[in-house]
């Protein structure tokens, strides 16, 4: 049976774009190829064989998820960026080489320390869990107890305002002279990071679930603690996700500034290890990959929140 005619039309555009921003990608690829055949102006080998390697292998998966839009814009935004900064550095040296290191030469970096990396990922990321998961094991059921009375809600949204507002960097200094390692300071200082927010998500969900739920579930005969936890949870949820984003935001540019500030490990102490050394291209690398992980990071949990609220849909 044959589809109709506003239906044809529809896929057939979308595989004409879709075709089309592949094309861009391949043409970014070979612009890049291209590129590389010109001299190098910088001193020493500028590497170029890993970046030709990497965007090989970004046209690859480009290729093989051309059904999938964001791959090939990402793709394409990253051959546009390794053209950019291939120009900038060991083609023209716009940049001054001693800071800004061409792009073969810190994926090669990446290679070479990817044993001291995924240590410093592990020792962040363990961090980041520690504190994260107690501040919301903390926010959560006390936002639900708070919210559910309103007036005690009122008042906690302001104090919660006010005490949210303060950096949770500047406790370290107290943390520092009463906890006994600088771990347990980053991870204190962490907790902080999450706790305001998810506790403020969890208050302003629990006090704007709608009356109508609450009067069901009571006619149902349900008790308050089946009402809070079977009804008033899953409506707050929106409210509390949105404070477990503000959280996590907040704890990853407190936990690399925490690590440049005293930590022997971690992501945050590798850029700044190698910044003291005069040694930019692994300071580049390291920034590089806390855009790398935290973007994984912010990924995955939106993953896992779509899932929780799927619902919604």
């Amino acid at each position: 049976m044959p589809l109709p005619r506003n239906v044809s039309e529809s896929a057939l555009g979308g595989a004409f774009f879709r075709l089309k921003t592949l094309r861009l990608s391949c043409m970014l690829f070979a612009a890049f190829l291209l590129i590389n055949l010109l001299p190098n102006r910088i001193k020493g080998d500028s590497f170029a064989i890993y970046a030709i390697a990497f965007a090989a292998v970004l046209e690859a998966v480009a290729a093989v998820y051309w059904k999938n839009t964001v791959v090939k814009d990402l793709a394409s935004f990253t051959l546009a960026l390794l053209i950019v900064w291939t120009l900038a550095t060991s083609k023209f040296n716009l940049l001054r080489e001693f800071l800004f290191a061409p792009p073969g030469k810190v994926l090669r970096q990446f290679i070479l320390d990817y044993r001291d990396l995924v240590r410093h990922i592990f020792s962040s990321l363990r961090l980041i869990f520690n504190g994260y998961m107690l501040g919301l094991a903390a926010a959560v059921p006390l936002g639900l107890f708070i919210g559910y009375s309103a007036r005690v809600g009122r008042t906690a949204t302001l104090i919660s305002k006010f005490l949210s507002s303060i950096p949770p960097i500047v406790y370290i200094p107290y943390g520092i002279a009463l906890l006994p390692t600088f771990r347990s300071v980053s991870v204190m200082v962490i907790f902080l990071a999450t706790f305001w927010p998810v506790l403020s998500g969890a208050v302003s969900g629990v006090m704007y679930t709608e009356r109508k739920y609450l009067d069901v579930a009571k006619n149902l005969g349900c008790g308050k603690c089946r009402t809070l936890f079977r009804v008033v949870l899953p409506s707050a949820l929106p409210h509390i996700f949105t404070g477990c984003n503000q959280g996590l935001s907040v704890s990853f540019i407190l936990l690399t500034s925490a690590e440049m500030i005293g930590a022997r490990s971690g992501m945050g102490y590798y850029v700044n290890y190698f910044s003291d050394l005069g040694d930019y291209t692994r300071t580049m690398t390291g920034v590089f990959l806390i855009g790398i992980v935290i973007s994984v990071v912010y990924t995955a949990v939106g993953r896992l929140q779509k899932y929780i609220l799927r619902w919604q849909a």
